[in-house]
Formats: C-alpha cells, sequence, structure tokens
C-alpha cells in the first residue's frame, strides 16, 4: 500500500468511527428512559475488552446492540470498559516487537465515543510488584502454572498467546517469556478490579466477548466464582449473525431437540444455503475466504487415476481459539498430521490430498505454524502419494469430497457437510457437530488409528443415513435458529474486513418486542432462555 493509499484509508476510518458515534450517540441517548429507576435493579455487565482498538468490529457491535436490548427491556446495563488497564492487550499486541505498547489512546477514544451516554465502569492496570518479583525468573512452563488466589492466570494466558503469536508450540525465548509476563499481569490486575466492581454492583449477569482470550476468560471465571451467570458470544455461521450461549461460545453448543424435524420449507431452505456455498459464496466473520474457486485440474485426475482411490485430509489454522475444545483425542493438530503421516506411508495405493485451510494465510493474521511448514519439514511433497493444496490455492473442496473414498477432518466444519453430501468422515478433533451421530469420532488415539486402518482397507464404509439426518439438522439449526441475524442494524463499514457501521434505523426496530432477534438475545440474558429463534 502507497503512502497515499494509506493516508485515503486512515481518513475514511476516521471518517466511518465519527459517523459511527454519532448514530450511537442518538440511540443510546433514546435508550436511556426505558432504564429502570429503580436503585435495586440489579444490571447486566457487557465486557469485551478483545474486540477492537479502532472501529467498530462485528462482535463489539453484537455486544453493543445486545445492551441496548436489554435496557429496553427495562433492565440497567454496566459496560466495562478498559481505560489502559493492561500493559499488554491482545490486540494491541505487536507480535515483532513486544516492547511497543498498545495504542492506548486510539482505543480510549474510541470507547468513549462507542460507549457515549452508556454507562461506564472504567479499570486501570495495576501492577502486582509481589507478583512480578515472583514470575520474573520462571521458565515459560512455570509461567503458564502460575496461579494467584486460585485464578489460574498463566492458563488463561495460553489462548491470547497462541492467537497472537499464530502458533500452537509456544517458542521457549525471553520475547514469549516477556509477553507471557505481561498478559498474567494484566489479568491479575483484571481480576481484582472486576472483583472490586461486581462486590459493588451486585450484576445479575454478566456478557463477554469469546470467553477464550485472558480479559474476558478472567472476568467470568471471577463472575462463576461469585455464582453470577455468564453468556458469551461470538460471530454466528451466517453474515452479520452472531451466537450466544450460556456455554463456550467458541466450542458453538447448540442442543437439539431428539423429536427435531425439518419441514419441507426447512429442508429447501437449507438446500438453498447448500447450493451458494458449494460454490465458495459465503461469508464468515464478515471474511470472504473463497474469492473464486476452481475446478480440480487435468494433472490432479491424470494423478488420482494412477491409485486405487483417493482422501482428502482437511485442516486448520492451529492457532484459534475454538482449538482448545478440538484438542480432545490429540494434543493439537500436528500431532494428528504426524499419525496421518505414518498411514501415507503405509498405504501406498491410496492417494492423499492435504487440504490446508485458506485462513492460514489472511492477511494481518498470517500462521506462523502453517500446514505448509509441516509439509516442507516433513517432506510430503516427496510422497508418490501425497498432494499439497495450498491455503491460497482456491480449488473445490466439494469436488474432492464428491470423488473421495471417506473424507479426513480435525474439526472443520466441512466435516458436517461432507456427511451431508454423502459421504463418510473420520474427524480427530472435538467439532461443533460431534455431540451428535454424524461422524466417527474415536475418543482416543489408539482407536482413532483403528478406525483409519479400517476404513483404509475396507472395500465400503457404511453410512447410516442418522448421521445425514442429523448433519442436517444440526446444520440447520446453526445456521438459521443459533446464528441470530443483526443484519437489520448494521453492515460493512467498506473499509475494514469485518468491521462495521451502525444503519439508521428507529429506536423501535431494535426493541425486544418488534424484534425477534434482540428478544431471543434478551430472553437469554434475562430469562435464561436458549438463545435460538424458534424453528
Amino acid at each position: 500500500m502507497t503512502l497515499s493509499q494509506r493516508i485515503l484509508s486512515r481518513f475514511k476510518r476516521g471518517r466511518q468511527t465519527w459517523n459511527n458515534h454519532q448514530r450511537i450517540a442518538v440511540l443510546s441517548k433514546s435508550v436511556k428512559p426505558f432504564i429502570r429507576t429503580d436503585p435495586n435493579a440489579r444490571p447486566v455487565v457487557f465486557f469485551n475488552a478483545s474486540t477492537r482498538l479502532a472501529g467498530l468490529s462485528l462482535n463489539a457491535a453484537y455486544s453493543l446492540l445486545a445492551s441496548f436490548g436489554v435496557q429496553l427491556e427495562g433492565a440497567p446495563v454496566i459496560h466495562f470498559v478498559c481505560r489502559a488497564g493492561m500493559s499488554r492487550c491482545v490486540l494491541g499486541t505487536n507480535r515483532d516487537d513486544f516492547q511497543e505498547p498498545p495504542p492506548c489512546d486510539l482505543c480510549i477514544n474510541n470507547s468513549k465515543g462507542i460507549f457515549n451516554n452508556s454507562e461506564i465502569q472504567w479499570f486501570e492496570y495495576i501492577q502486582d510488584d509481589e507478583l512480578k518479583n515472583k514470575i520474573d525468573s520462571l521458565g515459560l512452563k512455570e509461567l503458564l502454572r502460575i496461579e494467584q488466589q486460585g485464578v489460574p492466570l498463566g492458563q488463561f494466558a495460553l489462548p491470547s498467546l497462541r492467537w497472537i503469536l499464530r502458533r500452537h508450540n509456544l517458542l521457549e525465548n525471553e520475547n514469549t517469556r516477556a509477553l507471557t509476563r505481561e498478559y498474567i499481569l494484566s489479568g491479575s490486575s483484571i481480576a481484582r478490579e472486576f472483583q472490586a466492581f461486581i462486590q459493588t454492583c451486585k450484576p445479575q449477569a454478566v456478557v463477554v466477548f469469546n470467553g477464550m482470550f485472558y480479559p474476558e476468560a478472567i472476568v467470568r471465571w471471577v463472575a462463576f466464582k461469585q455464582s453470577i451467570p455468564v453468556y458469551t458470544h461470538e460471530v454466528g455461521m451466517q453474515p452479520y449473525s452472531t451466537f450466544f450461549t450460556a456455554g463456550d461460545a467458541t466450542a458453538y453448543p447448540v442442543d437439539i431437540s431428539a423429536d427435531f424435524k425439518l419441514s419441507a420449507q426447512q429442508e429447501k431452505r437449507l438446500d438453498d444455503y447448500l447450493d451458494k456455498r458449494f460454490q465458495g459464496d459465503f461469508l464468515t466473520a464478515g471474511i470472504r475466504f473463497w474469492p473464486e474457486m476452481h475446478e480440480l485440474g487435468e494433472e490432479f485426475w491424470q494423478k488420482a487415476a494412477k491409485f486405487k482411490q483417493f482422501v482428502p485430509i482437511f485442516t486448520n489454522v492451529v492457532f484459534d481459539t475454538s482449538q482448545s475444545h478440538a484438542n480432545q483425542v490429540f494434543p493439537h493438530m500436528f500431532v494428528w498430521l504426524d499419525l496421518v503421516l505414518e498411514e501415507i506411508h503405509n498405504t501406498p495405493e491410496t492417494l492423499f490430498v492435504i487440504r490446508a485451510h485458506p485462513d492460514e494465510l489472511r492477511p494481518g493474521k498470517e500462521s506462523r505454524e502453517s500446514v505448509a511448514d509441516w509439509v516442507e519439514k516433513k517432506h510430503v511433497i516427496d510422497l508418490q502419494n501425497a498432494v499439497f493444496i495450498h491455503p491460497n490455492e482456491y480449488v473445490s473442496s466439494y469436488q474432492l469430497i464428491e470423488h473421495a473414498k471417506f473424507v479426513m477432518v480435525y474439526n472443520s466444519t466441512v466435516g458436517l457437510e461432507a456427511t451431508i453430501k454423502g459421504k463418510p468422515v473420520l474427524c480427530a478433533g472435538k467439532a461443533r457437530y460431534t455431540q451428535v451421530p454424524i461422524v466417527e469420532f474415536p475418543q482416543s488415539k489408539k482407536a482413532y488409528q483403528v478406525a483409519l486402518q479400517k476404513f483404509l482397507k475396507n472395500q465400503s464404509i457404511p453410512l447410516p443415513a442418522e448421521f445425514i439426518r442429523n448433519a442436517r439438522h444440526v446444520l440447520y439449526s446453526q445456521l438459521f435458529m443459533a446464528s441470530l441475524p443483526f443484519e437489520n442494524f448494521i453492515e460493512s463499514d467498506g473499509v475494514w474486513n469485518g468491521f462495521v457501521r451502525i444503519k439508521d434505523f428507529p429506536l423501535g426496530k431494535i426493541d425486544p418486542r418488534n424484534s425477534k432477534t434482540m428478544k431471543t438475545v434478551v430472553d437469554g440474558i434475562l430469562h435464561q432462555g436458549d438463545f435460538l429463534l424458534e424453528p
């Protein structure tokens, strides 16, 4: 990007932020008369320090709009907001220069605009010198085991470290240790500040973004210890949609009634969605991973014709916060790939096609422990019966699935889609769909290896009709029931991917009495609802 382009982008960002702040100010001022004046009314606390620095991200918008809905229902809301409250925050960490402080002034000014006319509890960073002296000389493994007054500060820091450093296996060096210490000290400060805050305001519920990054994970932990209900949220599976849950949002738990059946209209709605998705026409968290989608070329089919069968292997981004839930059978994805590589060596009559996730090369989020690195290190491309599809090769995953004997996944959603397309799936990690019978999901490393050998050797692999039916039910519920649409309230800001602006709409549009989405969110937060739109 040239200097003039950067200046223009900065100008557009500033203009969009100002416009957003003006619209938010009008909305928040209009909401105020609906808040209960009863001094005994217990508030709902919203906290999302890891959603954005500048601008308004999708998750920041979901949190803010949900808070308006809660207030329109008559409950008071307090936003727990960072005012230089961490020595190093997740989004403000420069992974190439850990000594660079976060852009607190930018973030604080943005927070003032977003929470204009809203009740705020600011928190600031207060270093615990005793804890600092205790951890200064510790190694990385010791740091990650650090607890303070029962709060597992090191454990809570780990997903954030992996996410910002773009790797699962952290490097044992002073840079990593220094960043870990800052996250631990900052987490300790947040724990003290939030503990004191809830002792005063005594909230009826707490709502946090994601729940895995250390600031939100600690707030969630502190609230749970006080028996306060906590709800987490993440982006949904539909564009401009969100997912709320009383559980872990990054695990996407969705309970489906045993007698739930799709009507003919619902079946068609799902099929219409799948027709588009199988062409790559979908957004995830505001990002279009497939700018185009190509069919497999003649060279591939000539190679595949030399083998008895071929099996696609779909990988994930190893540092993503969802991996903490996925890593149940294997310590992490690369341990699984190492086992798979053994079978590639032992099964020369089968062509294995390793497909890297396109998010590994997303600009600004490039993985530093990638499948491409693993392929090179393990000399996979030297094998006659292995093909590697790079993350920026936009070939159709669905064409691979259609011609495969079976499909291998770690915890990717493509496993759910493969079952729907009628292909047996062998899954290695806990996924958003493994809570019901949809895929083969062995519960130990040895059981997985036995299942893989069976899948490879058996002439045919049965796929129960129940699996396909369950897969359709799960996907429908996650798309159209659990993904709560906010498209009436937000749209792309046209500057940054994943950032939005508030639409110009009358207050009544967001009132829970007029909006099914907002009623579902508010009922979940205030009345322990299930956060599901009625089917």
